[in-house]
């Protein structure tokens, strides 16, 4: 069955990987036209975005790579910024 959720109950869930990896928590979501683009998800303390990001604040996940919405959310551990992306600009 379905489950619908309304947008406003998701600010601040917590965000975990597929791997199980706490990424951050949902400090917005992302409308374009009627249609959800995408999710701003938080750099918080102890969790896996912040170790990669160091100082930035966060990253927008791209609805795609959201797995599942619930109590917690799911997304693909595509999401995750590589390390090896951040060298290679240096």
């Amino acid at each position: 069955m379905l489950k619908l959720k309304r947008l406003s109950e998701t600010y601040d869930m917590k965000v975990f990987t597929d791997d199980g990896d706490y990424f951050g928590d949902v400090e917005e979501s992302i409308l374009t036209s009627n249609k959800l683009f995408g999710w701003k998800i938080r750099a918080t303390k102890n969790s896996f975005l912040n170790r990669i990001l160091g100082s930035a604040k966060g990253v927008i996940v791209p609805h795609q790579l959201v797995k599942s919405v619930g109590d917690i959310m799911i997304i693909n551990r595509n999401a995750v910024p590589s390390q090896a992306e951040d060298e290679e600009k240096l």
